[in-house]
């Protein structure tokens, strides 16, 4: 019961302040139609129940999967395996997000589907794994973040410059929401069960900053996607 009511108050938190400055504005300086405000209200009710649910199985499921997958890869004592695993997971859980899922389909529309969907979630979901593989390995080996960082922002930034202009603001957009919330909290925990088990590891300094460096992934692999289209 405790972890049901911690759920109920985030949620509470994070719905009540907007829907509240959105009533406060009806009510004052903003008036909505009667059906256009009972639409709110109702919504605010079905997204109240629905990230409530969310959370709580992202609490009680999707955290300690991560956590027991990210400590018990290593205990394999294969590399190959361990890479193509955390290849795989990276791209399930990228195209399963909700998020790539609305940028996909914001992106197919407003291109009148010159990019379409399905190769745009599969193009990011690429790109999210392939980073996540390497934000792992990285764990593994020991290497300091701050290398891979600079060198892969380096080569961004370099990609930016050849890429065409239309898919510039779609590839970082697609590194934010590559960022979504399923996502996050599967990638943190897996990096964190990972780092937890390796001796001469940290949990707090090496199982995290992997969102940091797996967000280059869309970018850059929605950027090679516009160079080839080009």
């Amino acid at each position: 019961m405790k972890e049901v009511k911690d759920t109920i108050r985030e949620v509470l938190s994070a719905i009540v302040p907007i829907t509240t400055v959105v009533i406060v504005l009806h009510l004052t300086l903003i008036k909505l139609p009667p059906n256009v405000f009972g639409q709110l209200l109702i919504g605010a009710i079905f997204v109240f129940l629905g990230m409530f649910f969310f959370l709580y199985g992202v609490n009680i499921g999707l955290l300690p999967m991560g956590r027991l997958l990210g400590s018990e890869l290593p205990a394999k004592g294969s590399i190959v395996f361990f890479v193509i695993a955390s290849f795989l997971l990276g791209m399930a859980i990228t195209v399963a997000d909700p998020d790539v899922m609305v940028l996909a389909n914001q992106v197919a529309s407003v291109s009148d589907g010159e990019i379409s969907r399905l190769l745009l979630i599969l193009v990011v979901a690429i790109g999210m794994g392939f980073f996540i593989t390497v934000a792992m390995v990285r764990i593994v080996l020991g290497v300091p973040i701050k290398y891979l960082l600079a060198g892969g922002y380096g080569l961004l930034l370099v990609l930016s410059l050849f890429a065409p202009a239309n898919f510039v603001p779609i590839s970082f957009d697609s590194g934010a929401v590559a960022t979504g919330p399923l996502i996050v909290p599967f990638v943190l925990s897996l990096g964190l069960g990972t780092a937890s088990v390796l001796q001469g590891r940290s949990p707090l300094q090496d199982g995290f900053g992997l969102m940091g460096l797996a967000s280059l992934g869309p970018i850059l692999a929605v950027m090679l996607l516009g160079v080839i289209y080009a």
